[in-house]
């Protein structure tokens, strides 16, 4: 047993020299890098997005060069609350005030409460919540847990196939790793024509990590709660807790959030963004990278 478990730790120190050793490769191939895309460029940073490509340095920096790229075009540190605050009124996303048993931040979605029609402003607003629930991932945790309650959701009030789709790809293409588990609880029968069409978009890694919950069945059930203390998971999933929206407190807690962005990435917030206008190569994002 002893002798076994000398073995193990030898592998596991094997396996962090070669991860080492990876992300040295990796951070040489990408070459000189300053300002944001120099701060981005983390060890765990990269460790993820060789995660995503399997530890091919090759892949990984094509990959990343294009994040790097999305970044300094789309400028998701730049995002601020009360740019995209109308899209969060009805509560469809949010991050939640309680966390999984790992400690990952929680987006709860609600697609049954859109409240707008506008597809690059909803996309923006959900960009601006990822990148909110990874500045409050506690120290050494790296990804989220999506919450997502189909109360209300008909085909009139889903997302277009080109939101899911550009939705998808920024997941995957610019947030590798990111996501642990999706849950989607109870999803009504008519959602899986609508899921027939958009899993095509999903590679292989991000397909396995979404989750179908049904009250009645056990397994899933049990999935979930694996994954969440049943006293803070909403009723609405099954759980013990009162699940409350209000969008006057949540905004104050963005506004505390958006000077920590700011602070973080050594951004001047003199220049308070006072409309929903932005800039059209701000929006429109670059053309996802097959995964």
């Amino acid at each position: 047993m002893f002798r076994r478990r000398n073995i193990s730790l030898h592998d596991q120190d094997n396996d962090e020299l070669q991860l080492e050793s990876k992300i040295k490769e990796l951070r040489t191939a990408l070459g000189p890098l300053s300002g944001r895309s120099l701060q981005y460029c983390t060890d765990a940073c990269l460790k993820r997005y060789l995660d995503a490509r399997n530890s091919n340095v090759d892949k990984s920096k094509k990959m990343l060069l294009e994040t790097l790229k999305w970044r300094s075009t789309y400028k998701p540190d730049e995002i601020r609350w009360n740019e995209v605050s109308v899209e969060g009124e009805t509560g469809k996303v949010f991050r939640a005030n309680f966390h999984d048993r790992d400690g990952r931040t929680v987006l709860i979605l609600r697609p049954g409460l859109q409240n707008t029609t506008s597809i690059d402003n909803q996309i923006r607003h959900l960009v601006y919540l990822l990148e909110n629930a990874i500045l409050n991932l506690p120290e050494g945790q790296e990804q989220m847990a999506w919450l997502i309650d189909f109360t209300g959701w008909s085909l009139s009030t889903s997302v277009p196939i080109r939101s899911a789709r550009e939705t998808i790809n920024i997941l995957q293409n610019h947030y590798p790793e990111r996501l642990a588990i999706a849950f989607l609880y109870s999803p009504p029968k008519i959602f899986e024509a609508f899921w027939k069409i958009v899993k095509y978009f999903m590679d292989p890694k991000t397909f396995q990590k979404v989750k179908f919950v049904y009250p009645m069945n056990k397994d899933s059930v049990e999935l979930m709660r694996s994954y969440f203390d049943v006293d803070n998971l909403p009723t609405e999933f099954g759980g013990k807790a009162t699940l409350t929206y209000n969008h006057e407190e949540f905004s104050k807690l963005m506004f505390e959030d958006d000077e920590k962005t700011a602070n973080l990435w050594g951004l001047s917030d003199k220049h308070e963004h006072t409309t929903n206008g932005y800039s059209g190569s701000e929006v429109a994002p670059e053309p996802a990278s097959g995964s």
